[in-house]
């Protein structure tokens, strides 16, 4: 199970749901504001703001704060982000990769570099994680779209490179260049889907020790809770014995 995945189960688990959707909707206006200032406020001739509103929508991010985000970015005078990626080790060598949109270059550096420092984690250059990682597309659909084998058939004629299907959901991977078009297609046969993103796939996970994995989930979750922080991927796996160790 990709690293992001799995932090996104442990987080269900140590009951943050509701922290986590209010996280989730300032996130998804973020994007939404940004796509909407840079390419304009048309989803049709806007890639990232369709793909925004999309991943809003499977989010059930209610229709009028979507349009206040698209409204804000359309109207040029909100803040100006920079777009940053950061990349370290966490405890036990994991490799995590950070992407940030910023008003402030500065601030984000300082929170990053903090939670990374105070956890047992070290920043690195760019470059110094990424090479452990695969830059692909993501889409997700709902377990009941559909039963496994219907979904790997429909995606791997869609274009699609793979597909992993959980007790929670389908997800289906994909080159970044063929992302659109697969989600296109797949829209045709499943409708919406809940989600999709250009993420960073591991392509090997490390297994996490009990002395590390506290500490891990720690600095993740400290990443993850800073404002200017919009995604983080780590490539580890923590076993079910350990989950119930640090449960206990």
């Amino acid at each position: 199970m990709a690293g992001h995945s799995k932090w996104a189960n442990i987080q269900h688990r140590k009951g943050r749901q509701d922290k986590l959707r209010a996280k989730a909707f300032s996130k998804l206006s973020k994007e939404i504001t940004i796509a909407a200032k840079i390419g304009g406020p048309d989803p049709d001739g806007n890639p990232r703001l369709r793909l925004a509103i999309k991943n809003a929508r499977g989010e059930s991010m209610p229709k009028d704060n979507i349009q206040r985000a698209i409204t804000k970015g359309a109207g040029g005078d909100g803040e100006s982000y920079d777009e940053i990626r950061y990349e370290g080790f966490g405890p036990g060598g994991v490799g995590v990769i950070v992407e940030v949109s910023t008003d402030n270059k500065n601030r984000a550096a300082m929170e990053v570099r903090t939670a990374f420092a105070k956890n047992g984690g070290n920043l690195g250059e760019t470059g110094s994680v990424s090479f452990m990682f695969d830059s692909v597309g993501e889409i997700k659909y709902p377990v009941d779209v559909a039963d496994e084998e219907a979904i790997f058939e429909a995606a791997l004629d869609a274009g699609a490179d793979d597909v992993v299907s959980n007790e929670d959901q389908h997800i289906i991977y994909c080159s970044r260049e063929d992302m659109t078009d697969v989600a296109a297609r797949l829209e045709k046969t499943f409708g919406e889907a809940k989600a999709a993103n250009l993420i960073w796939k591991p392509q090997n996970n490390i297994e996490v020790d009990a002395k590390n994995a506290g500490k891990l989930l720690k600095m993740l979750e400290v990443l993850e809770d800073c404002d200017d922080v919009q995604n983080v991927y780590a490539n580890f796996d923590i076993s079910e014995e350990v989950m119930a160790s640090l449960d206990e």
